[in-house]
């Protein structure tokens, strides 16, 4: 399969107003995880808040095509580690403004910590 490279815009608004997004890594059938998603200049971006040796980000790893749910909505998805520091530092920011509650900004400080920095990975819709 191609890639087209970017999510529609109104696939984009969906991720930006949308808290969870449910996962699933590799191409084997099993349950949808939640996770806290952003937007990035268009974009869309994911952190491992545990880096589990065999959870979701180790898995992507291995075989870095997936499916995401959003709304009604399954999407296959190709993940994509991310390099740019610039990049890295506009994700931090942008977990900090959406997850902005003071139950959230613990997990947030978390999020932008050096470990969980480096599992930063772009879904690319395929």
């Amino acid at each position: 399969m191609k890639t087209t490279g970017r999510f529609s815009d109104d696939l984009l608004a969906l991720f930006r107003k949308s808290k969870i997004l449910g996962i699933r890594a590799g191409t084997q059938p099993h349950r949808f995880i939640g996770l806290w998603v952003v937007v990035v200049e268009d974009r869309v971006f994911v952190r491992s808040w545990g880096v589990l040796p065999n959870g979701w980000y180790q898995a992507f790893r291995k075989e870095p095509r997936g499916t995401v749910q959003i709304g009604d909505q399954e999407i296959p998805i190709r993940a994509v580690p991310t390099r740019s520091e610039r990049l890295k530092e506009a994700v931090d920011r942008a977990y900090q403004e959406k997850y902005n509650t003071p139950g959230a900004l613990q997990y947030v400080r978390d999020l932008r910590r050096a470990k969980s920095k480096a599992t930063t990975t772009e879904l690319v819709p395929l």
